[in-house]
């Protein structure tokens, strides 16, 4: 039987990439000249740590970012944009945890959806990812479209088609 899992994974090599392409662009732009602006990566905890001096720069620095994951193909909503940021002396910081896996509440909603659809394929949840089976790959097909129309507030992909 044909089946596909639906993950929800950023690729840290290709997100140190996009993160080095926005410290390229911070640094060659006029608005951003004599800035102290830093974008630090913590590769074991997954977050992008931002400092710079006002929440004017941090704004313009957060749309970089994610316009620059957007070019590297990571979708934004790998980004938690749910910490604001601090202050910390004359500086500003702000945490962007970086997502990877869906949670509890995403899964029972993706399910629903697959659920509800009324496609002949059988979700099941497997820890961070589900995984789909059905007897045609034109039903798992279908199921990937429908799923991508959704907006289910975790960024998806979809691997192991089988």
């Amino acid at each position: 039987m044909p089946s596909f899992d639906i993950v929800s994974k950023v690729d840290p090599q290709t997100l140190d990439n996009a993160l080095n392409v926005a410290r390229k662009e911070i640094t060659t732009r006029y608005d951003f000249r004599d800035s102290k602006t830093e974008i630090d990566l913590d590769k074991k905890a997954s977050i992008i740590k931002v400092t710079t001096e006002n929440s004017m720069r941090m704004n313009a620095i957060v749309d970089i970012v994610i316009t620059r994951m957007a070019k590297q193909g990571i979708d934004a909503k790998a980004l938690d944009m749910s910490k604001e940021e601090y202050a910390s002396g004359p500086m500003v910081k702000r945490e962007l945890p970086v997502k990877n896996g869906i949670d509890k509440e995403s899964c029972k909603k993706i399910i629903k959806i697959i659920k509800d659809s009324g496609s002949k394929v059988t979700p099941a949840q497997m820890d961070d990812l589900i995984r789909v089976t059905g007897k045609k790959i034109d039903d798992l097909q279908e199921i990937i479209a429908l799923l991508r129309s959704k907006d289910v507030g975790v960024a998806l992909q979809f691997i192991n088609m089988k």
